[in-house]
């Protein structure tokens, strides 16, 4: 009997997202081949910038905007 091959799973990033607002988004995922094997603060900024996407895919869906990201830290 043959074995089943074990799908690839997508490999993510988490990251905890306080707004401006006060507001704390935890564990939003970022697919690690948006942030191209960056280091430091080029993966920060690269993970801002899916995020504010998301955000904004989200806001035209719902019409209810996030505020502005204050800051960012990985799990």
């Amino acid at each position: 009997m043959a074995k089943k091959k074990k799908s690839a799973k997508a490999a993510f990033m988490t990251f905890n997202v306080v707004y401006e607002d006060g507001t704390l988004s935890s564990n939003r995922r970022v697919a690690s081949e948006l942030l191209d094997d960056s280091f430091g603060d080029d993966v920060m900024h690269l993970a801002r910038t899916a995020i504010e996407d998301q955000d904004n895919e989200i806001a035209q869906r719902s019409g209810i905007r996030k505020g502005k990201i204050k800051t960012i830290k990985p799990v």
